[in-house]
């Protein structure tokens, strides 16, 4: 039956494509495949990958090592930070079209790049960084949630959106100092006490990260929780301090 409904399958999937053609996240021109970007798009995004810092993932310049200075003196409890792309005037419009726009099929396009950064060794469980469930309702779905579980479905890695909450409600930490994000976001985060953490790696996954101090708090209420390793993956990073202000 299968092979009997394909050819039409097939035939309706390119009538899709001929009346809604794939067109770049960045700038909306028809591109050759989905969720793809343009030349002009792919050539101004600054593509971060798996280098930098083996923990952190900052930029190593002028030098042999493969941890940072910063990560040496002080190991940060999240191991592995990695983000597709830093986050730019080419890159911002996908996390805030998806949020805001409601554009929630962009979920698959950045997940798309950020899918080769998550390490599969360990068994990972993938777990978004979550929303105040007053937001949650206001806006009706939670990015990280929708990007944890595209990743989900790409690496087929354990997904569970709601063994992390949210059980502070936070001010908005634009504008704050890295001190006063950490003040904020002490204590808001709470895993799940059916959770059975024990031994187990777990992957956070976010859209934009700025100062880390979200991410930091969640990764305490996880290794508070007997998680063994902590990392983070998201699709993009802001690596230049300035831009928080924008």
């Amino acid at each position: 039956m299968q092979a009997f409904l394909q050819p039409f399958a097939t035939a309706g999937n390119w009538a899709i494509d001929l009346a809604l053609p794939p067109r770049c996240p960045g700038c909306g021109i028809i591109t050759g495949q989905p969720h793809s970007f343009c030349a002009d798009c792919w050539t101004g995004i600054e593509w971060l990958g798996d280098g930098g810092c083996q923990s952190c993932g900052v930029r190593l310049e002028a030098t042999d090592m493969d941890t940072c200075a910063a990560c040496l003196a002080k190991p940060p409890l999240i191991a592995r930070t990695r983000a597709a792309v830093a986050y730019g005037d080419a890159t911002r419009s996908l996390p805030l079209r998806l949020k805001y726009a409601r554009k929630v099929a962009l979920a698959k396009t950045m997940a798309k790049f950020m899918r080769p950064l998550v390490d599969q060794s360990e068994n990972p469980i993938l777990i978004p960084v979550p929303l105040h469930r007053s937001r949650l309702w206001n806006r009706g779905f939670n990015q990280a949630a929708l990007l944890a579980a595209e990743l989900a479905k790409l690496t087929g890695a354990q997904y569970d959106p709601f063994l992390l909450w949210r059980s502070k409600r936070t001010a908005a930490l634009r504008g704050m100092s890295s001190l006063q994000r950490k003040r904020e976001v002490a204590g808001a985060f709470t895993v799940d006490v059916r959770a059975d953490l024990s031994g187990r790696k777990v992957i956070l996954v976010d859209d934009v990260l700025t100062t880390g101090s979200t991410t930091d708090g969640c990764a305490k209420a996880l290794a508070k929780a007997g998680a063994a390793r902590i990392e983070l993956i998201c699709w993009a990073r802001v690596v230049r301090p300035t831009q928080l202000v924008r």
